[in-house]
């Protein structure tokens, strides 16, 4: 678990401001770490203003991965000796609307950040965020493990399955000449307080209890790695670490217990429910984009190299992302709420 290894360490996110860019600030901020980020502006509303995560950075840059030049003055001003590259087109349906930024952000963008690292003096650790939809999915029931072929059918699940490429060709074709040593972390889909984003199952429930607005399914019976945010986090703070420390492998899945994969409908019903509420939602009957039906991980290797292990399951990531909703909207501070939620997450035993 986090501890005071990261005390006054040099720390680089990119994606900052995104929402597990937010979480992730503030907790190694907690614990020390000499923070700096590069990213876009946040979105009106989201957690990074709404939480004032801006105040736990030494450096809070604005800048495109897109743009090398920028990727390179990040890391000028770092110096870091841990990255976390988080920026990233994270949507499947925005995907369909613009490929092409997607993967000139997911594929080029994680070459300036990738190949930056290995040209720095001083960064040792590099922890690649890329996502569970990087496998070549043909609807197996058992977990995708790290040897599983890549692929993705979507842009947005292509775009990440380059990442992973363009990560590990420039870990094997460079690294080994640099002090860095580069993995690549791939989670499922995260829950948490403070997702604002559109077209996201969970907010797009929020969203719905809070204001009673009507909820209609995309896909209901589509099979998902629920976990909140807490837990892959964990997962790529001990990679990082480990990185510096320890032998790694190239990637690492972090997904949560069997339990806790659900449908679409059944997580959907569970927060209708805890909120108090009997479910209420409709079948969204339109043309859709393809989206995977059935999608789980494995996540063996990191539980017995990383000692990892998820502590939340699918009812308590619920729970805790409706307590957030429910204090915010009572007048809690957004940053309590998560500072608290962090804490409660530490005393946890596995």
């Amino acid at each position: 678990m986090v501890g005071d290894w990261w005390r006054g360490r040099r720390v680089l996110i990119t994606g900052h401001t995104g929402f597990k860019g937010s979480w992730l600030s503030l907790w190694l901020a907690k614990h020390g770490a000499l923070l700096y980020g590069l990213a876009l502006a946040p979105m009106p509303g989201e957690i990074y203003d709404e939480a004032e995560v801006a105040d736990c950075l030494k450096v809070d840059s604005r800048g495109d991965i897109r743009d090398p030049r920028a990727v390179e003055q990040a890391f000028e001003m770092a110096a870091p000796e841990v990255v976390f590259h988080l920026a990233a087109q994270p949507l499947v349906r925005a995907s369909y609307e613009d490929p092409t930024g997607t993967f000139e952000t997911n594929v080029m963008g994680t070459a300036h950040v990738i190949l930056a690292s290995v040209r720095s003096e001083t960064v040792r650790s590099v922890v690649s965020v890329t996502t569970d939809k990087v496998y070549r999915n043909v609807e197996q029931r058992h977990g995708y493990r790290e040897s599983d072929a890549l692929g993705g059918d979507d842009p947005y699940s292509a775009s990440k399955a380059c990442a992973e490429i363009i990560t590990q060709s420039i870990a094997r074709s460079f690294g080994a000449t640099t002090g860095a040593r580069i993995a690549t972390a791939r989670a499922g889909n995260v829950l948490g307080g403070g997702d604002v984003s559109r077209d996201r199952l969970f907010p797009d429930i929020v969203r719905c209890l809070v204001s009673g607005a009507p909820l209609q399914l995309r896909y209901p019976d589509s099979v998902r790695p629920w976990q909140h945010v807490l837990d892959p986090l964990a997962g790529y703070i001990a990679l990082a670490q480990h990185l510096v420390t320890g032998r790694s492998g190239p990637a690492y899945n972090f997904g949560p217990d069997a339990e806790s994969e659900l449908t679409v409908a059944e997580i959907t019903d569970l927060a209708f429910r805890m909120w108090g509420r009997e479910p209420d939602w409709s079948l969204d009957a339109s043309p859709q984009p393809h989206e995977a039906g059935l999608l789980t991980l494995d996540a063996t290797l990191a539980m017995r190299e990383l000692a990892w292990r998820p502590r939340l399951d699918a009812s308590s990531t619920v729970e805790w992302t409706l307590e957030y909703a429910r204090e915010v909207q009572a007048g809690a501070s957004p940053r309590a709420v998560i500072e608290r939620q962090i804490a409660r997450y530490e005393r946890l035993q596995v």
